[in-house]
């Protein structure tokens, strides 16, 4: 069984998403454009081939859309592609490697962890800056904020 569950996400797919969605209707509701759909195909990002209508167009089901909100989610939070690879790849095996999959998402979360804290200390001194500049433009002095005089350096 594919490693999909249940989330807010699915509550979005409907019903017509297990009779197949065209490429277009997947983007819509993916939020992902049809070239990222196409992408992910060919970059070996999919669990299960993609399912085509006898003209061939491309029909995505329920699965193919709540895993494609996982790539999209580990894409997000900055997973390299390679990786995100590698765990569609054991997802597809199936059972018994369940341990390589929780490091994988382990050593991913850390890595996250990590851009968390460096994004929360930027954050910290952009509320500084904001900070600076609204309190010398309530006193009438933001003409005293440090501004670099490139002539007066040169010489």
């Amino acid at each position: 069984m594919l490693e999909v569950n249940e989330s807010p996400e699915s509550d979005a797919v409907e019903a017509d998403a297990d009779e197949g969605l065209s490429i277009a209707e997947a983007a819509r509701r993916t939020g992902v454009s049809t070239h990222t759909l196409r992408y992910y195909e060919r970059a070996g990002l999919v669990v299960t081939p993609v399912d085509r209508t006898q003209g061939g167009w491309r029909r995505y089901h329920r699965l193919d859309i709540e895993w494609i909100v996982v790539c999209t989610r580990l894409r997000a939070t900055g997973m390299p592609i390679k990786d995100i690879r590698r765990y569609a790849e054991l997802v597809s095996a199936g059972h018994g490697n369940e341990q390589a999959r929780l490091a994988l998402l382990e050593s991913h979360r850390a890595a996250v962890i990590v851009r968390l804290t460096e994004l929360q200390d930027n954050l910290e001194l952009i509320d500084h800056k904001i900070g600076v500049y609204r309190g010398r433009l309530d006193a009438g002095d933001a003409d005293r904020l440090w501004a670099p005089n490139r002539s007066a350096v040169a010489h």
